[in-house]
């Protein structure tokens, strides 16, 4: 049962597009190489992450200014996966559920678990939506 239930909150972030890591060596593939702007959903199995963190990434991700593209590492199933994957995040602690921000493959803004914890999934889509307007240059408005 515990399984499934694991895998509904997978699949709740994959529908959405983003590109599961599963080993440190897929995290290793794409976090430095991507080009232009990439969000790293931490995914967990925390009680914020459903309430909040997971519903608040569908919400923001209808926004008209998103991420590139979409990654994910699942913080207590893949750990080493997660592990690697918070090695770029330079002078950040660990937290989960969180997201991170990159751009061409660095670290640019962080969304901790304190700020997502106690919030809506609307204030949370809020936090997410305003990141994105500060941090990446909306899609159609990109120069040749």
């Amino acid at each position: 049962m515990y399984d499934v239930l694991i895998q509904q909150m997978r699949n709740e972030v994959t529908r959405l597009g983003a590109q599961e890591l599963r080993t440190p060596e897929e995290v290793d593939a794409v976090l430095p190489h991507a080009k232009g702007s990439l969000l790293v959903v931490v995914n967990s199995t925390c009680g914020c992450a459903a309430g909040a963190a997971r519903p608040a990434l569908t919400k923001a991700l209808q926004h008209t200014n998103v991420p590139d593209k979409i990654v994910t590492v699942f913080a207590g199933q893949d750990r080493e996966a997660t592990a690697r994957a918070r090695e770029y995040f330079t002078d950040q602690p660990p937290s989960s559920p969180s997201f991170a921000l990159m751009k061409d493959g660095e670290l640019i803004h962080m969304i901790h678990r304190y700020q997502i914890e106690g919030r809506t999934a609307d204030q949370v889509a809020a936090i997410l939506k305003q990141a994105f307007d500060k941090h990446f240059v909306p899609v159609g408005k990109q120069s040749a």
